[in-house]
C-alpha cells in the first residue's frame, strides 16, 4: 500500500491469519470500540484514545481495510500510531481529557448522582481514570523548569 499504514505482520495483502468466525468477533467488537470511541469525541465521561486503540487491535485481527483506514485517518490515526509506535499519548489530548473528565464527573456526581456511596464510587472512579491517563507519557510535554 503505497503511503498506507501496513498491518503488524507488514503485509498489505495475502490471506488473514484468522478463520473467518474468529475475524467475525473481531469486527463486531472493532465495531463497537469504534463507536465507543467515537461517542469519546462529544461525551468526555468516555475516553477516546482506549477505545481507538481497542478498536484498531480488534480491525488489525479482522480487517486489513478497517484497519488502514484508521491507522491512516487524519483524526484517530495519529492518536494510534503515537500510542503504537511511541507508547504516549499527545500532550494537548492528555490534558484536554483530564480536564473534560474532572468537568463531566464533578457535574455528575454533584446534579445527578443520587446517594454518597453512589457519589465516593463515582468520584474514585474519576480519579483513577485521570491518573491512569496522568501516567502515560507525553513525547510533546512541555519541560517543566525548576
Amino acid at each position: 500500500m503505497a503511503g498506507g499504514y501496513l498491518d503488524e505482520g507488514g503485509h498489505g495483502s495475502g490471506p488473514h491469519r484468522h478463520p473467518v468466525p474468529v475475524r467475525l468477533v473481531f469486527a463486531a467488537l472493532g465495531t463497537l470500540f469504534l463507536l465507543l470511541g467515537a461517542l469519546g469525541l462529544f461525551l468526555p465521561v468516555l475516553p477516546t484514545t482506549p477505545f481507538l486503540l481497542l478498536a484498531t487491535a480488534c480491525y488489525a485481527r479482522a480487517s486489513r481495510r478497517i484497519f488502514n483506514w484508521l491507522l491512516n485517518h487524519p483524526r484517530f490515526g495519529p492518536l494510534i500510531r503515537e500510542w503504537r509506535e511511541h507508547r504516549s499519548m499527545p500532550y494537548r489530548a492528555k490534558r484536554t481529557a483530564l480536564v473534560l473528565i474532572a468537568l463531566s464527573f464533578t457535574v455528575s456526581i454533584a446534579f445527578f448522582v443520587p446517594g454518597w456511596p453512589a457519589q465516593l464510587a463515582m468520584g474514585v472512579g474519576g480519579l483513577v481514570l485521570m491518573a491512569w491517563i496522568a501516567r502515560i507519557p507525553s513525547r510533546d510535554a512541555p519541560i517543566r523548569s525548576r
